[in-house]
């Protein structure tokens, strides 16, 4: 069974979804006249902008919810995971594929607003929802939601709480088993919740978190900062074979690059538009700049911190295909959070494991939430708004057996479910944004435009020829009827 696991892992994976991954994002970074530089001062401004109401979350909420599904242990321990298995010139792969994922990250979020539905007094979106009403087609919008029902709901869970058991039992020597019962005890409080709950926690905990092990990290690089141009220089070489060392692993390491990449910002994979569409905005773009920005919050910003602190202080072993050791500074340590732990330790002793053991726990603890949030709102779209309080109920059950399980599972297998999960969304959404993309760049268009006469965006699909983002025409009526009464954000 293993077996199977890591060799359909492998063929979702290969050379083509690289391609996929990669010729996509540049295509929407050209189509859109590379948005990820010109527009960084837009999308600043937009994050704080807006406000939540009773159906939907202001732009900063829904920024935090989309960040708890991103910034989790594939910052930590993913990253040292690419190192280990693509060297250091894996490292520049991530931050390629998030600077040109940040394009595709504007797409599907912007979508995810076009083509939101309000459901039970809530907004929901996401691939399902714009692949029937922006496509047509309803099957495989459905292929899609079941997808990300097994990825969100049973495969990926237990990468997150694999990292949380592994790094409290290092650290603290937490048995797995005790720290897997706390994470599901308290991850059942919040998701019983609701989706307000999920919101409130995350806008709370995610930027604290993120700024704190990034804060950590920048110190660690000031303590080092001699060996900032060694490091530099080894990233670039090693990722285009010039480094005498990891020149025989090239393929490696744009392979794993790409893939923890993609895992870490989850750029095209599906998730964003789901927290995207349940943002309150007068204009589909606004959400999707911010979207977008969440890619360089992840990647170039939290991601970067763990490599530098890992490759600064020499603390991981890297293994070549053939099973020979490249590198060997970490005999005998397992892949993962234990070389970012090593990491901060060998600048500060007695606080380094803890340390990241803390922020392992809150990254993934709400990357878990942020998961259940995007299997429900598949749920919902299956189900076609119908209350089903025996289904939802279920699907709790079976993400928090699911969270129990990985806790106490091995790590390696943990991350070959995790990558099926991810490799089968990143397929079914990669194909309908490129279906999709002449809807997304007009949207794109309709808000530079109004951005140049002066005017604060205002979303009319009629004018666009868009059809079936059916929300947005009411609401225009309604701000067309009612401007004095309507708040456009």
């Amino acid at each position: 069974m293993g077996g199977f696991i890591t060799n359909l892992s492998g063929w979702l994976w290969s050379m083509p979804m690289l391609y996929l991954c990669l010729g996509i994002g540049l295509f929407f970074t050209l189509a859109t006249r590379v948005l990820q530089l010109r527009l960084i001062k837009e999308m600043i401004v937009l994050m704080f902008k807006g406000k939540s109401s009773e159906a939907g979350v202001s732009s900063f909420q829904a920024l935090s919810l989309a960040l708890s599904g991103r910034v989790g242990t594939g910052n930590i321990a993913g990253i040292a995971t690419a190192i280990a298995l693509g060297g250091p010139g894996s490292v520049f792969w991530i931050w390629l594929i998030a600077f040109i994922g940040a394009a595709t990250a504007f797409v599907e979020s912007a979508l995810g607003q076009v083509y939101k539905v309000k459901q039970g007094g809530q907004y929901r979106g996401g691939p399902a929802y714009y692949i029937e009403k922006g496509i047509g087609w309803r099957w495989y919008g459905v292929i899609f939601a079941i997808a990300s029902i097994l990825a969100m709901s049973l495969l990926m869970p237990g990468i997150q709480s694999n990292s949380i058991s592994a790094g409290l039992e290092n650290a603290f020597g937490i048995k797995p088993v005790i720290s897997g019962i706390g994470i599901v005890i308290v991850l059942a409080i919040i998701i019983l919740g609701g989706v307000k709950r999920i919101v409130n926690v995350a806008q709370y905990v995610v930027p604290f978190m993120a700024l704190g092990y990034i804060f950590v990290s920048l110190i660690i690089v000031v303590l080092n900062i001699q060996e900032l141009p060694n490091v530099i220089a080894l990233i670039f070489k090693s990722a285009f074979g010039l480094d005498s060392a990891f020149g025989a692993i090239v393929g490696m390491a744009i392979t794993w690059g790409i893939k923890r990449g993609i895992y870490s910002n989850e750029a095209g994979q599906g998730t964003g538009p789901h927290a995207a569409a349940a943002a309150e905005v007068s204009h589909p773009a606004k959400q999707g700049l911010v979207q977008a920005f969440s890619i360089y919050v992840d990647t170039l910003l939290v991601c970067s911190a763990t490599a530098f602190a890992i490759l600064f202080t020499g603390t991981y072993s890297t293994q070549a295909p053939s099973g020979e050791y490249i590198v060997n500074n970490m005999p005998g340590v397992e892949v993962g959070p234990a070389y970012t732990q090593a990491a901060i330790e060998t600048n500060f002793p007695g606080f380094g494991a803890g340390f990241v053991a803390i922020s392992l726990l809150f990254f993934a603890f709400t990357t878990i939430m942020a998961y259940y949030y995007i299997a429900e709102t598949n749920l919902v779209y299956l189900l076609k708004g119908k209350d089903n309080k025996w289904l939802s109920f279920l699907l709790k059950l079976v993400l928090l057996a699911a969270t129990f399980y990985g806790s106490i599972k091995t790590a390696s297998l943990a991350w070959a479910l995790g990558d099926i999960g991810l490799g089968v969304m990143v397929w079914l959404n990669m194909i309908a944004l490129l279906i999709l993309a002449k809807t997304a760049l007009k949207v794109f268009k309709d808000y530079e435009r109004q951005r140049k006469q002066g005017i604060d965006p205002v979303f009319d699909p009629r004018a666009l020829d868009i059809k079936n983002a059916d929300y947005w025409v009411d609401e225009y009526e309604y701000i067309e009827e009612s401007p004095k009464k309507a708040k456009v954000n």
